[in-house]
């Protein structure tokens, strides 16, 4: 390794302990995942993201970018937990009315299920 290559890995180095030694404040949180739609847009962009990094070296500069995205992906992961476990609920109702043969929640209930279930799947 070359001394300017040892002078990089340094300097990246100190640049990721100082992200990581900031404090809550200064730490990177990722983008928000605030409705199912901005959760599976990001969920998607950013899994492209950190394809694209893996591809490469995992230099420090690769590695804090890494940690970056991570956040968002955490994030866009946590919302869609959060929608599924709604999702599981509401078809639920449908199959549970269905036994009852109760049109009315089958059609209401199974309709929302699609609704949202094809902001996750197209």
């Amino acid at each position: 390794m070359t001394l300017s290559h040892q002078m990089t890995a340094i300097a990246a180095s100190l640049l990721i302990a100082t992200a990581v030694f900031a404090g809550d404040s200064d730490h990177f949180k990722g983008e928000p995942a605030k409705t199912l739609e901005q959760a599976v847009a990001n969920f998607s962009e950013y899994n492209n993201k950190l394809e694209h990094v893996l591809t490469g070296d995992l230099t420090p500069e690769a590695m804090n970018e890494v940690h970056q995205l991570t956040y968002t992906l955490e994030n866009a992961l946590q919302k869609l937990d959060d929608e599924i476990d709604k999702l599981e609920e509401t078809l639920e109702k449908v199959h549970k009315a269905s036994e009852r043969a109760d049109t009315n929640t089958v059609r209401s209930a199974g309709e929302q299920y699609l609704t949202t279930s094809r902001n996750i799947v197209k």
